[in-house]
C-alpha cells in the first residue's frame, strides 16, 4: 500500500516537473538554447551567492586565542574574529613598514642637511654673481647714454663692490666677470688722469700776461713768464682746477698769498696774488672748489691771479688747459 502510494508521488512530481518544463518551452517558444542560457546564469549566480555567504561566515568566524600564565592563574581565552586577526596583521605590516622608512630616513638626515646647506650656498653666490653683472650692466647702459668722454668720466663709479669670482662657477661668468673687472680698472685709471688733469679758467677774466717770455713790468727786461695772469674783479673766487690735495697756503714774497695743490698723475697747479686763501694745508678740493679771491697781493701791478701749471715736475704753459671745459 505504501509502494503504491511512493509510486503515485514520484509520477505526481514528475508530471509536475514537466510541465513547468513545457510551461517555460511555451512561454521562450521554440528557442531553447535562449532558455538554457537564462537558466545556467541563474543557476551560477545562487552558486557565487552561496560561495559569498560561505566566505562572509568564514571571516566571522572566531579563533579562540588562550593565555596561560606561569602562575596559579585563570587561563584568559580571547575569542576574535578570523577577520580581526586579519586586518591587525596589516595594520602591524604597514606600521613595520613605516617605522624602517623613518628609520631609513633619520640615518639620511645629516647627508641631506649637507647637500641643502651645499645648494644654499650655490644659490646664494649665483645670486651675488647676478647682482654684481645686473649692477655693472646698469652701470655700462649709464655710460653708453652720456654723449662725450668727459661726461663719461666724470660720472662713472670704478668701485669695486666685492669679490666677483667665485669659486666653481660656469666658465663663461667667470670670464665675464674678470672682463668687467679689467675695463673698471682701466676705467679707473682713465677717471683718476681726467680729474687730476687742470681745466679751465680758474677764474672768469682775461689773459692779461701770457705764457712765455715778455716784457717784465717792473724792469722793463725780456724774461720767462712761468703762467699766465688772468685779470678779474678784485674779490671773485679763485676755483681750483682740477681735484687734488692743497700742499701749501700761505705767504710767498713775490707771489703774496699762494695756493699750491697737488692733483696726482704728475700734475700740480699754483695761484699767486690773492687777495686770500680759502683752503688749508692737507685740505682736498675738487675741481671748481673756492680756493681763494682776487687780490693783488706781492709783486703784482693790478688785480689778478698768476696762475701756472706744472707736469711731472716741469713748467707747462696753462693755455693747453684753459680751453678745456671744466
Amino acid at each position: 500500500m505504501q509502494e503504491s502510494q511512493s509510486g503515485h508521488g514520484t509520477v505526481n512530481r514528475f508530471r509536475q516537473a514537466w510541465i513547468s518544463l513545457t510551461a517555460a518551452i511555451r512561454f521562450f517558444g521554440t528557442d531553447i538554447a535562449s532558455f538554457l542560457t537564462i537558466l545556467c546564469m541563474l543557476v551560477r549566480g545562487g552558486m557565487e551567492m552561496d560561495r559569498a555567504r560561505f566566505l562572509f561566515r568564514k571571516a566571522l568566524t572566531p579563533i579562540t586565542i588562550m593565555v596561560i600564565p606561569h602562575e596559579n592563574l585563570k587561563p584568559l581565552n580571547l575569542k576574535v574574529p578570523f577577520l580581526g586577526i586579519l586586518l591587525a596583521m596589516l595594520v602591524l605590516t604597514l606600521g613595520v613598514m613605516q617605522t624602517y622608512r623613518l628609520i631609513v630616513n633619520g640615518l639620511k638626515y645629516p647627508f641631506l642637511i649637507q647637500k641643502v646647506n651645499f645648494y644654499t650656498q650655490k644659490f646664494s653666490e649665483w645670486n651675488s654673481t647676478l647682482t654684481a653683472l645686473g649692477e655693472t650692466e646698469r652701470d655700462f647702459r649709464k655710460i653708453f647714454s652720456l654723449k662725450s668722454k668727459d661726461k663719461v668720466l666724470e660720472t662713472i663709479n670704478t668701485s669695486y663692490s666685492g669679490d666677483s669670482d667665485i669659486e666653481n662657477l660656469m666658465g663663461e661668468i667667470q670670464k665675464t666677470v674678470e672682463r668687467v673687472d679689467e675695463i673698471k680698472d682701466f676705467l679707473r685709471i682713465q677717471k683718476d688722469i681726467y680729474m687730476a688733469t687742470p681745466k679751465g679758467y680758474p677764474v672768469e677774466g682775461n689773459i692779461s700776461s701770457p705764457y712765455g717770455r715778455r716784457d717784465n713790468p717792473f724792469s722793463g727786461q725780456r724774461t720767462f713768464h712761468s703762467g699766465v695772469d688772468i685779470s678779474a674783479t678784485p674779490g671773485m673766487p679763485i676755483r681750483a682746477t682740477a681735484d687734488g690735495v692743497v700742499s701749501y697756503s700761505g705767504w710767498a714774497q713775490s707771489s703774496g698769498y699762494v695756493v699750491l695743490i697737488e692733483h696726482g698723475c704728475g700734475f700740480s697747479t699754483a695761484y699767486a696774488h690773492n687777495r686770500g686763501n680759502a683752503v688749508r694745508v692737507g685740505q682736498r678740493v675738487k675741481r671748481g672748489e673756492i680756493v681763494g679771491y682776487i687780490g693783488s697781493t706781492g709783486k703784482s701791478t693790478g688785480p689778478h691771479v698768476h696762475y701756472e701749471v706744472w707736469e711731472r715736475g716741469k713748467r707747462i704753459n696753462p693755455s693747453t688747459f684753459l680751453h678745456e671745459r671744466s
